[in-house]
Formats: C-alpha cells, structure tokens, sequence
C-alpha cells in the first residue's frame, strides 16, 4: 500500500468513526450549544471544515510552487482562528453544514492524489514545515483534529441518547444530565 492510500484509508476511517457517533443524533442535538464546550456538534463540523479547507487550499499553493501563508498564519493562531470561524459560521443551516464537510473532503483526497509519496513523506520538500513531511501537517488538520473533538462529542451523543431512552419510557430526565443546565458558572 502507497503513503497516498495509506493516508486516504486514514482519513476514511477518522471520519467514519466521527460519523457513526453522530448519526443517532437528531438535528437538534447536532445543533444545541454546549455539547462540546460551548460549542454545538454542527459548530465543531464547521471548524473541522475550514481547516480541510485551509488544507486543500495549501495544497493548491504547494502545487503551484507557492508557501501557503494563509494555513501558516491559521497554524500559527490556532485559537484565533477557531474563534473567527465559529463567529462567521453561527447561522449556517445544518444541511450546508454537512454537505460543506462532505465536499470539501472529496477535494482533499483528490489534491492528495496530485502529490507524490515523495511529496507526502520527506520531511525537507518543504521548507516551511521545518523537516515535517506534508502528510504530518495533513493528519494533524484532519484525523487528529476529527480524534480531538470525538470523545466529547461521544459522550454528548450517550448523554443526548441516555435522556431520549428515559423520555420514551417516561421516566424523569434529571436536569443535571443536560448540558445547558449544567453550567459551573452559577
């Protein structure tokens, strides 16, 4: 198996992990605030969107034989960046929010496939990654940022099920178990 499918069966199996935990969720839960501190589940697809997006437009750069100052800037203020994401993103409709991650997967798997093994693994092909191979920078903005919010949003979508599980049997949901009456700023 090459670097380039080996990398791609990565970000398959990353995404797929992320998606089995959200699926039984309904479009409330993916949108209600809180479920991964302060943000929303749909808050965290879009930040996992934009930096793809950051991804796939360095790649572009780099094709073209170009530094990609927006991702080094974005690298650089990773909480900055976050943030200015979030505030920019606030009303985007749940459907886009998906269809945004979807697409801008396929547009990253496609522009990994232009580079060589070479391109993926030597850590001194690009100078401004300083000895990192491209493939480190790829999987630090992709599957290890899917793996960072996973286990929260786990534990959001358990909770979320766990609460619908004692509605159905009617039984008392107590307060404490839903995340916006669980705030420790009282």
């Amino acid at each position: 198996m090459s670097r380039i499918e080996q990398l791609l069966a990565e970000l398959d199996d990353a995404r797929e992990q992320l998606l089995v935990v959200i699926e039984v969720l309904p479009d409330d839960a993916l949108t209600q605030p809180g479920a991964v501190g302060d943000w929303s589940i749909a808050d965290v697809l879009v930040n996992l969107t934009a930096w793809e997006s950051e991804a796939v437009t360095a790649l572009m750069q780099m094709e073209k034989g170009k530094r990609p100052t927006r991702l080094l800037a974005a690298l650089a203020e990773v909480e900055a960046y976050n943030q200015a994401r979030y505030e920019e993103n606030q009303e985007r409709e749940l459907d886009r929010v998906f269809d945004d991650l979807m697409k801008v997967r396929l547009e990253l798997e496609e522009w990994l496939e232009a580079f060589s093994d070479r391109d993926l693994t030597d850590g001194q092909r690009y100078k401004w990654l300083n000895g990192r191979p491209l493939a480190h920078l790829i999987r630090q903005l992709t599957i290890e940022n899917e793996r960072r919010y996973l286990p929260a949003i786990a534990a959001f979508a358990q909770t979320w099920q766990t609460a619908q599980d004692e509605m159905e049997q009617g039984g008392v949901i107590p307060l404490t178990t839903i995340s916006i009456f669980n705030s420790t700023d009282s």
